[in-house]
């Protein structure tokens, strides 16, 4: 799938990066339970660790909101998704199964601090474009309430939005019935190029350890 990034994006952050993982003929379901235990051990791992260190000074929380910040959005207000989940653990309101895409993506958002978004392939047209949503865009989030586009790094097909580091919309929800997918890993500016390869193919290759399949990867970066 053809991916672009607005330079409305890029002229501001030179460094943008993106993961970008295409995956084929998976199976979404029950998430073993080593997917399971591994989430649930790491979230109390850092709900103690959020105990001694203030979550706003974790490199990878730090830097995206930085990143909202300069394109105008108050990261108090509109916490980029990772943070979100970081906020959940840190009131022991863990985050509990819900099928194996979604507990593998949330997984890796915990260890790498960065908003990752994975939808159903087959729902999008390409190409997807990321750029900043405009005033008046909104939808429906995954957290069930309308939310403003304006100012937010979104992702769109030719439908319009469907995803963002924000929140992700219901438009191109992976479910049980996917069968190809979509994972879009907002990576850190600061990450060296070596380094989100590394990340990004160990995301996929445990992806398609849980979900069969075959899947392809590539880092899309403007420095």
């Amino acid at each position: 799938m053809e991916i672009q990034v607005s330079t409305e994006i890029t002229d501001k952050i030179p460094t943008f990066k993106l993961g970008i993982i295409e995956y084929k003929d998976i199976t979404v379901g029950d998430s073993p339970q080593m997917v399971k235990g591994r989430l649930q051990l790491f979230q109390e791992s850092i709900y103690f660790d959020l105990e001694e260190t203030k979550l706003t000074e974790l490199p990878g929380i730090q830097e995206w909101r930085m990143l909202f910040k300069l394109f105008g959005k108050d990261p108090k207000r509109y916490p980029h998704s990772a943070e979100a989940l970081y906020r959940r653990v840190q009131k022991q309101n863990y985050l509990v199964p819900v099928h194996s895409a979604v507990d593998l993506n949330t997984f890796f958002s915990l260890q790498y601090q960065v908003p990752i978004g994975i939808y159903d392939a087959d729902q999008l047209k390409s190409p997807v474009i990321i750029s900043l949503g405009q005033e008046g865009e909104k939808y429906i989030g995954l957290n069930g309430r309308l939310n403003s586009l304006n100012n937010l790094i979104v992702s769109s097909d030719k439908a319009g939005p469907f995803g963002s580091p924000y929140v992700d919309s219901n438009l191109a929800a992976v479910t049980t019935a996917t069968k190809n997918a979509l994972q879009i890993i907002y990576l850190r500016p600061s990450t060296e190029v070596k380094n989100a390869e590394q990340l990004t193919e160990s995301l996929k290759n445990m992806f398609v350890q849980v979900h069969g399949g075959q899947a392809s990867c590539r880092i899309i970066e403007y420095s």
